[in-house]
């Protein structure tokens, strides 16, 4: 079973080799997809260098041409993902890849291909604002939808491929969190949630005030709007070519 791990970055200069570093060394059939959101730092230049080593064959390094935003660089990584599963996994180290196993096998273990993984976090080393918007959106999450999941907002989400390469997103920044869950209970499937280790980065780009309310609004008008349809295909999905390229047209 292959892994498609979609890795979102902007200048992320400082942590993005040791992460595609650990990502090398998880034990299973991964596919990874980096998408550099037009970084201004060196980060580009760091993954020219990764890209021409042995550990990192067959990765893939896509470039937009200018900043869009976190949603974007993962609507253009899920557009071009192959794998059984797909996740996502952020390049500043708050996540550790090792941890990526224990969702497979728990996905796994629930023996239903309509079943979802999330892994959930300790947020008590978060700020405060950043906390409590985490908390009042997954409420708010569990409200809208009748879930019961714990942590709406975390960045390991382990998708079935059929329905990862379904998902019609349309956030461009952080609003994508939500849209992506909102999205998959509204497909009918069920959430599972495991801890994970998590060590949150003390310069966030996330900013709780410019970014909660995009997110509570993009709950809201997917909760009271057409609600997203899902039909699995019969057969699966033929596979995306693998390729490699320096941008992506917008």
């Amino acid at each position: 079973m292959r892994i498609s791990v979609i890795v979102p970055v902007y200048n992320e200069e400082e942590t993005v080799a040791q992460v595609l570093t650990s990502l090398s060394q998880v034990p299973l059939d991964l596919e990874v997809v980096v998408v550099d959101d037009a970084s201004t730092d060196c980060t580009w230049e760091i993954l020219q260098e990764l890209r021409q080593k042995e550990a990192f064959t067959g990765y893939r390094f896509i470039r937009h041409n200018h900043n869009q935003g976190k949603g974007a660089g993962l609507r253009t990584g899920f557009g071009l993902v192959s794998g059984d599963l797909v996740t996502v996994q952020d390049a500043d180290m708050e996540y550790d890849p090792q941890d990526i196993p224990a969702l497979v096998q728990k996905w796994e273990e629930a023996g239903n291909s309509k079943t979802v993984v999330y892994g959930y976090r300790d947020l008590s080393g978060q700020k405060f604002t950043t906390r409590w918007g985490n908390r009042f959106l997954t409420a708010v999450t569990n409200i809208l939808f009748g879930s019961r999941i714990s942590d709406m907002e975390t960045c390991y989400k382990l998708i079935p491929g059929i329905l990862a390469r379904a998902l019609p997103m349309e956030g461009r920044r952080f609003e994508i969190e939500p849209e992506i869950t909102a999205c998959i209970l509204q497909a009918g499937y069920h959430i599972l949630e495991i801890p994970i280790s998590y060590k949150p980065r003390v310069a966030k780009k996330l900013n709780p005030w410019k970014d909660g309310w995009p997110a509570l609004a993009m709950l809201l008008r997917r909760r009271f709007s057409k609600p997203f349809h899902f039909v699995a295909p019969s057969a699966a999905p033929a596979s995306v070519e693998a390729k490699q390229t320096t941008s992506v047209p917008q």
